[in-house]
């Protein structure tokens, strides 16, 4: 297990981010990894992370199980496989750092016009079509696999639905606890679920879950208007930490 201070000075905020991000304050967990990062190789937090985030993912699916639009589930999960697939064989070839800068970009960018059209009243666009949900969950499961960074994919696409704020948490629930469990495969290929990595893993988890546990308590005491609004904040956020990782 890592004994090391500094690791834990960042790990602890970093998965109680992902806890609260697993309770319903979605956005807020894709600063998880990059935080964790900065102590060990990325590839290494990433297993670590990878079964906390199952455990947070049961914690939520519970709380929000009878809330959930399968519609949104049954056309981006098949997307979000194959772009897991693509991630891991295609890893030598595709350069994530572009493919999180673009994410990026395209999430303060969705961000920013989404906050416009909340304070100016303008129309909403209208929903994409499945097929759309689709290609998106093939971008959210090809950056969830590289770096645990599958949100803003999946929010460009579910948001404009305007699903009620609970089946939007629990929509997302499923959908990123069905896509941590496709990833496990290939983190056991990669040699990276160690004895010392999930002892460390196993070690953050009381963390994890009363984090996630708050979070779920929270997300039901926070008005619809002002979750949305800080799901568009937090997405700008999230795409700033993206592109800089990606260009830097």
């Amino acid at each position: 297990m890592i004994v090391d201070p500094y690791f834990y000075a960042l790990a602890v905020p970093a998965v109680m981010m992902l806890g609260l991000a697993k309770g319903g304050f979605s956005g807020m967990g894709a600063l998880s990894l990059p935080m964790l990062a900065l102590a060990v190789d990325p590839v290494r937090a990433a297993a670590i992370l990878l079964p906390i985030l199952i455990v947070e993912d049961v914690v939520g699916i519970l709380a929000f199980r009878r809330t959930i639009d399968w519609r949104v589930i049954a056309w981006m999960l098949p997307g979000a496989g194959i772009g897991i697939m693509l991630a891991y064989g295609f890893a030598s070839v595709v350069q994530p750092s572009a493919v999180l800068a673009a994410v990026g970009g395209i999430s303060i960018a969705f961000g920013l016009w989404r906050l416009w059209t909340e304070r100016h009243g303008l129309p909403d666009a209208r929903p994409s079509p499945g097929w759309v949900g689709t290609m998106f969950g093939v971008a959210s499961g090809f950056t969830s696999q590289i770096a645990h960074a599958g949100q803003p994919p999946f929010q460009l696409w579910v948001l404009p639905r305007q699903l009620p704020r609970d089946m939007l948490v629990g929509t997302t629930a499923l959908f990123f606890g069905a896509v941590n469990w496709l990833k496990v495969p290939a983190y056991l290929a990669l040699g990276q679920f160690t004895p010392a990595n999930l002892s460390t893993s196993a070690a953050l988890l009381p963390v994890a879950i009363a984090s996630t546990v708050a979070g779920v308590w929270l997300v039901r005491r926070v008005s619809a208007q002002r979750f949305y609004t800080a799901i568009y904040v937090l997405m700008i956020a999230v795409g700033v930490k993206l592109v800089w990782d990606g260009v830097v």
